[in-house]
């Protein structure tokens, strides 16, 4: 849902005035999906302590997300995109994730 808010209704790229084509998406675009992922995901690692279930509900949500999004390019290459955006989705999760466990294991103990 929060792919489709972002960056489901931007397709078109971006021609430059020097020839240079960007996009489709802007980057206030994706920060505003990481920002909008953040709740959740600080939810589940700290008041449910659901870890595993954040970060695998984060990954499989974005990369299936860019799957159904990208799959009607010809090339075949949107794979390696999905591929992408699996890992790295993971890899924030889980850092992001460690990072709220650790500092909610500090303020517990601290408190």
């Amino acid at each position: 849902m929060a792919w489709a808010a972002w960056l489901g209704w931007d397709q078109q790229r971006d021609v430059q005035p020097d020839g240079s084509v960007t996009g489709p998406y802007e980057a206030w675009q994706v920060i505003g999906l990481v920002l909008t992922l953040l709740a959740p995901l600080y939810w589940a690692a700290s008041s449910r302590r659901h870890i595993t279930d954040a970060v695998l509900g984060v990954t499989t949500g974005l990369t299936a997300a860019a799957f159904y999004d990208w799959s009607d390019d010809a090339s075949g290459l949107f794979m390696v995109g999905v591929f992408l955006v699996a890992a790295g989705s993971f890899a924030a999760t889980t850092a992001v994730t460690a990072l709220i466990a650790s500092l909610k294991r500090v303020t517990v103990t601290n408190a």
